[in-house]
């Protein structure tokens, strides 16, 4: 069937949503917003102090059978996008068209009850869908046998494995055949086998179906995605069928990209990062396998008074986390001004690749609403001889026993 004549599931309109830095400014801002509304008034805002757009100004459509890849960095407001299709949050202006089912894996767990066996949400996920129990029934042992977890699917779920719950999820999503189905990174959790697995699933479906595709992988994208949306700092900045264009300019973009800042209230900067090597304790950007980790970053203090909680995450190169930096927090006064603060890590174990490090600053160890977040502070090579598919190449001691 020609694409003009297939059925448009998704309609997106100007779609745009703003959030607040600052949790107590937010509501704040909600109990305005929420007054405004009720007196009438329902014009588009200009942002306020301490705000951002999350999504602004996102319009497509999406037929049967086609699937659209959302990529982009971290903060690029991907995931907030598929929420707001989701009907978890709202959108701040624009219009959302959806027809049909939606089926939705956006978050690991979401949807599911905890105290609730695995069996019984297959009942409350399909309820949700819109499926009566009669149909539901029809599909339960299909459900069941996709996700290879019938002698664990009388559990209760909170005792489930990520990838069990990656499993049921994805079965309960597509073997009900939704007519829409989202679907944001979470594939990234389970097996390979099981990922093939999954793929197969949505090579069937696909035919009568319109999928939103989120994933930091590009050959994940590849794979399934006829359509291509690229997002930086919650706009489009480039969007059609040329998949290929769009992930060559995601990947250049780590390199291009001037400015790292996903968003900055303005209370700390970072003024130097480095990575030392580990002989000469000189600036490099490459370290070998074993060899100790240490980064050096440089910030300014505008105006706290506690140090605040910094943190460092290592993505691969297909912007995949990989690895976190964990700590002994110890609030302490500082001053303001410049001041140097070191990372070490004994004995790197990463697989042999090219990484970067995003850093993501807290006022404490709640880790809630962040007050600066830079993504690729640094990018550095691990070299080894060993080549390997895992992020982690463990060092390993093995014994031969004899009986």
């Amino acid at each position: 069937m020609p694409q003009q004549d297939q059925e448009i599931l998704v309609k997106v309109e100007n779609l745009s949503k703003k959030f607040c830095k600052d949790l107590k400014t937010s509501l704040w801002y909600g109990v305005q917003d929420l007054l405004s509304n009720l007196k009438g008034s329902k014009a588009e805002r200009e942002l306020r102090e301490k705000e951002f757009w999350a999504v602004k100004d996102i319009s497509f459509e999406l037929r049967r059978g086609e699937c659209l890849g959302l990529i982009g960095h971290n903060g690029a407001g991907k995931s907030t996008l598929l929420k707001i299709l989701n009907g978890l949050i709202n959108p701040d202006a624009g219009k959302v068209t959806i027809k049909g089912r939606v089926g939705a894996l956006i978050e690991l767990g979401a949807g599911f009850n905890g105290i609730l066996t695995g069996r019984e949400n297959i009942y409350n996920n399909g309820a949700i869908l819109g499926f009566t129990r009669k149909e539901i029934n029809e599909k339960l042992d299909e459900i069941i046998d996709f996700a290879e977890l019938r002698e664990f699917i009388d559990m209760p779920v909170q005792n489930y494995s990520s990838g069990m719950k990656v499993r049921l999820g994805f079965a309960i999503a597509a073997q009900m055949e939704p007519d829409v189905l989202l679907i944001d990174e979470v594939l990234a959790v389970g097996d390979l086998g099981f990922v093939l697995k999954c793929f197969k699933t949505i090579d069937k479906i696909l035919p009568n179906t319109a999928i939103i595709f989120v994933s930091h992988s590009m050959p994940m994208v590849s794979r399934i995605c006829n359509h291509i949306i690229l997002m930086e700092k919650g706009v489009t900045i480039f969007q059609g069928e040329d998949v290929a264009k769009a992930i060559d300019l995601y990947y250049r973009s780590f390199v291009n990209n001037e400015s790292n800042v996903v968003f900055d209230d303005g209370s700390i900067s970072l003024e130097e990062v480095q990575l030392l090597d580990p002989t000469t304790g000189e600036p490099t950007n490459i370290i070998s396998w074993g060899e100790d980790l240490k980064i050096i970053l440089g910030l300014n203090n505008k105006r706290l008074e506690y140090l605040p909680f910094i943190t460092i995450s290592i993505y691969d190169k297909e912007q995949r986390g990989v690895a976190f930096f964990y700590y002994d927090y110890k609030a302490k006064s500082i001053d303001k001004g410049l001041f140097l603060i070191s990372f070490t890590h004994n004995k790197l174990q990463l697989s042999k690749g090219n990484y970067t490090l995003n850093l993501i600053v807290y006022e404490n160890t709640k880790m809630i609403n962040p007050i600066l977040r830079l993504n690729n502070i640094l990018s550095f090579q691990v070299l080894v001889e060993i080549e390997t598919w895992p992020p982690f190449l463990l060092d390993t001691e093995l014994n031969y026993l004899v009986k």
